[in-house]
């Protein structure tokens, strides 16, 4: 089972961008679908999109959909989440997980966080002018 890592959080001003990096310690991920997830003070951790093995297919939730992309590293190791433009709803620690076999098509299309192991530690997000 892979060991992950997540870091490029820190604070940001409105309007600005930033790219989180969920990195593997131990394996690759390239056999594995990898979540992002998000958890504001106080709130219940959400969902924010999801990459399926080998960067086949990917999903975002309606909030981030047109505002952040994922990508895949050439090393295999490496997922990244670009966010632009970032608004203060965005504040958050960002958390990236796997999941074996996940598809995470387009549309409209459910997951949970219950389904996803191997957590980061996660990275804080602050947007804030």
């Amino acid at each position: 089972q892979v060991q992950l890592g997540e870091s490029g959080g820190g604070l940001v001003q409105p309007g600005g961008s930033l790219r989180l990096s969920c990195t593997a310690s131990s394996g690759t991920l390239e056999d594995y679908a990898v979540g992002w997830f998000r958890q504001a003070p106080g709130q219940a951790r959400e969902r924010v999109s999801c990459m399926s093995a080998s960067a086949a297919t990917t999903h975002y939730v309606d909030a981030v959909k047109g505002r952040f992309t994922l990508s895949s590293g050439s090393d295999t190791k490496t997922v990244y989440l670009e966010k632009t433009p970032l608004t203060p709803d965005d504040t958050a620690v960002y958390f990236c997980a796997t999941n074996p076999g996940m598809m995470c098509p387009a549309g409209t299309f459910q997951y949970s966080s219950t389904q996803f192991g191997s957590w980061g530690q996660g990275t804080q997000v602050s947007i804030s002018s």
